[in-house]
């Protein structure tokens, strides 16, 4: 709901050099929160992680009409990233909790439907908020809608065998807790896949005002809208035909994406990128999730899809870091922002083709 307006936000409290800050510290405190989420989804239980998560971004909205320095502004956005931190973790470990193993993709699939549904109307709410009315009042709707999320946790039952009550030993982490080796495979696919992710979300909102977009909601809404489309149609496919060669073809599309986006100067390939973008996501993250389940115990699922997600805030975050640092505020330098992306996705493509070729030979044998 807030991203598309947070650069445009952060420039009018004069900090619009720090644009790629906006992504990058959400992600980082997100990336650092990981292992300790993932440990306590493991121990304490799914729903009070993602009851925290949630009462987060509550107050974290509240917030940003009180710090309305370009410092306390980034800040604030370190600390919201507590919310991605524990929310989707214990969301993911909890889906993955009530599905038998056999429908584990279309399960995580159907959750992300949840999650598209909602980027795909909260941009356009945030951007009309905006225009018609007032960024606080933005932050106050933000605020209120994750309330809501609360209140609905309160009703969900937990699926974790036993929980434990909360001891501060629980936030201790040591050095093995810290990333699940069973998670490698798709962490690092994540990884390279979510730079253009950083990049997109930290770019679109510019290149869509220059070509004439100027509700910048609408990029966000038309990806978030094809990947709940493709979300529909192939959520089984993972299930079905394995998590890597799904994988496959999911990345062929998402770097032809970023190619469209790399060289678009009007409101049609903006838009024909963004779609685009959307078939990709739509197939990627519910079936790297389901693959990392795939490869974990039972007793640290928990850990297991925390460590994947470290990889994905990294990768968003790097990506918005980087890709805000080649931009400078000119756009001639989108075009080489979104090569670098297009190439570390085909990085991806290549790993994925190896390890489909070394998953062949080993059932053969």
């Amino acid at each position: 709901m807030m991203i598309p307006e947070l650069p445009a936000y952060l420039t009018s409290l004069g900090g619009a050099q720090y644009k790629g800050l906006i992504i990058a510290l959400f992600t980082l405190m997100a990336g650092i929160s990981r292992p300790f989420s993932g440990k306590l989804t493991d121990k304490v239980g799914r729903v009070p992680v993602m009851i925290f998560g949630s009462l987060v971004c509550v107050i974290c909205s509240l917030l940003y009409p009180v710090l309305t320095s370009v410092a306390g502004f980034l800040i604030l956005r370190f600390f919201h990233g507590f919310s991605t931190g524990f929310k989707p973790t214990a969301t993911s470990a909890y889906a993955a909790d009530v599905v038998h193993e056999s429908r584990r993709g279309e399960a995580l699939g159907a959750l992300s439907i949840g999650y598209t549904v909602g980027m795909s109307v909260g941009p356009i709410l945030g951007s009309w908020l905006v225009t018609d009315f007032s960024f606080n009042l933005m932050f106050y709707v933000s605020s209120a809608l994750a309330l809501g999320s609360v209140v609905i946790l309160y009703n969900v039952k937990e699926t974790l065998p036993n929980p434990e009550k909360f001891q501060w030993e629980h936030i201790r982490i040591r050095k093995q807790e810290i990333f699940e080796r069973t998670s490698f495979k798709p962490a690092l696919i994540m990884l390279l896949l979510c730079f253009s992710y950083g990049c997109t979300i930290t770019l679109a909102p510019d290149l869509s005002d220059e070509v004439g977009i100027h509700n910048k909601g609408l990029f966000f809404a038309m990806f978030t809208l094809t990947s709940l489309l493709v979300r529909l149609v192939a959520n089984k496919s993972s299930d079905k035909h394995g998590r890597i060669i799904v994988l496959i073809y999911s990345v062929i599309i998402l770097v032809i994406s970023l190619l469209v986006l790399a060289f678009a100067h009007n409101v049609f390939m903006v838009m024909l990128g963004s779609a685009i973008f959307g078939l990709s996501w739509g197939t990627v993250g519910p079936t790297i999730t389901a693959w990392t389940v795939d490869l974990c115990a039972f007793e640290n699922r928990g850990r297991a899809i925390g460590s994947m997600y470290i990889a994905l805030e990294t990768g968003i975050g790097t990506g918005a870091f980087f890709s805000a640092w080649i931009y400078q505020n000119k756009l001639e330098n989108v075009l080489w922002a979104f090569l670098l992306s297009a190439f570390l996705a085909s990085l991806a493509f290549v790993l994925l083709l190896l390890w489909r070729k070394q998953e062949t030979q080993m059932r053969m044998v």
